[in-house]
């Protein structure tokens, strides 16, 4: 069965999304990382939880993909300072935070008729879905973090290598298509599963779908903006009440171990699942394991 996709007007911005599965079946909505597209959830991963009798939605966050690119101008603040404020757990000044991401989220809900869904977010997304079981407890059943963080103070920072593959720009300012998917291909492979390898090629041929449906690098910042200039997450772990689940990959180079502990400790009653070989991304002999893991915890929603 093929999603239905469509385009939601949430305010001043649309954004894309597919819907997979019955309408009638409990929703699951998925909330993806800085700079990524909804096609980073595999398909797989989308069909295994259909299959276990739920309908899922992915969709584009503003500002990448298909969605509303933002043209709000960033604030001039060097890089390091912003990385020095952030480690700290002070916000910094952006075009738009995680808050207002999150807001798009829960608008999309409701322009989809979705009165309550079992949250799943990933990196970034993980961040978004600590805010809208916090600030919007009405519309969450239950909560999954994956390979995410609450930034909260002095968390140990991402390898200088993983940190520099997401932020950096091709060698020379190269902006031809193969020095662009080139720099792709070395992302995923330096941030990935260092014990589920994808090959190469495959690799190649994923960012190359990419790339044809959207190509936004401002957009990637601003992200990154969003997520320095939201700052520490901790304090709303105390308001989030769902059965909640985190996991993350023990060999997480960008966003280490550490931060999906500190999410797990700081939300009562949260499990914590650590899995050897995994890092940041989600390898598609991982899916089974990780479909399984967060519909156990969606089982102890109300």
């Amino acid at each position: 069965m093929q999603p239905i996709q469509g385009v939601a007007k949430v305010g001043d911005i649309e954004l894309c999304y597919e819907r997979w599965g019955n309408s009638h079946d409990p929703a699951i909505l998925l909330i993806m990382g800085l700079g990524a597209q909804m096609l980073i959830w595999p398909d797989s991963f989308c069909q295994t939880l259909v299959d276990k009798g739920y309908q899922v939605i992915r969709f584009d966050n503003r500002d990448i993909g298909l969605s509303s690119k933002i043209k709000k101008r960033s604030h001039k603040q060097s890089f390091l300072l912003s990385m020095a404020r952030f480690q700290l757990g002070l916000p910094n000044p952006a075009p738009y935070d995680l808050y207002d991401m999150a807001a798009d989220t829960v608008g999309l809900m409701s322009v989809l008729g979705i009165d309550k869904a079992h949250i799943i977010g990933a990196s970034m997304g993980g961040m978004i879905s600590q805010i809208i079981a916090a600030k919007y407890p009405n519309r969450v059943l239950s909560l999954g973090i994956l390979f995410s963080s609450n930034n909260q103070p002095l968390l140990p920072p991402p390898a200088p290598k993983a940190l520099m593959s997401l932020i950096s720009r091709p060698d020379g300012n190269d902006n031809s298509r193969e020095a662009l998917l080139d720099h792709s291909v070395n992302l995923f492979t330096t941030i990935g599963s260092p014990s589920y390898r994808t090959h190469p090629e495959d690799l190649r041929a994923f960012a190359n779908k990419l790339m044809d449906r959207s190509y936004h690098p401002a957009g990637v910042k601003r992200h990154f903006l969003a997520v320095m200039g939201t700052g520490n997450l901790k304090h709303l772990a105390r308001h989030i009440h769902v059965p909640t689940v985190v996991v993350h990959g023990k060999e997480d180079k960008l966003l280490r171990p550490a931060c999906g502990k500190a999410i797990a400790k700081s939300i009562k009653g949260a499990h914590l699942e650590l899995i050897k070989g995994m890092g940041h991304d989600i390898p598609l002999a991982l899916v089974p394991k990780l479909t399984q893991i967060f519909s156990q915890n969606m089982h102890h929603a109300h």
